[in-house]
């Protein structure tokens, strides 16, 4: 399967414009970049951070949402 998509892949690639092959190869980093990997500590940090701010009564209703999305 993973040859068949290759070669499909590459049946397109000649096509694209440099501006396109440039947007695909930004998608294509956002999958496999290291941008997108945190430790396990990094993110347990960051789900307790959310949690206590939820608990602080940091947080907006759907109807307060709903408000300022109106506005944008």
């Amino acid at each position: 399967m993973a040859a068949l998509l290759d070669s499909e892949l590459n049946e397109y690639r000649p096509l694209l414009t440099p501006v396109q092959k440039e947007s695909i190869l930004n998608v294509i980093k956002s999958f496999v970049g290291p941008a997108n990997k945190i430790s396990i500590e990094q993110y347990n940090k960051e789900i307790d951070e959310a949690v206590a701010r939820v608990e602080a009564g940091e947080l907006y209703t759907q109807e307060e949402v709903e408000r300022m999305s109106k506005e944008w």
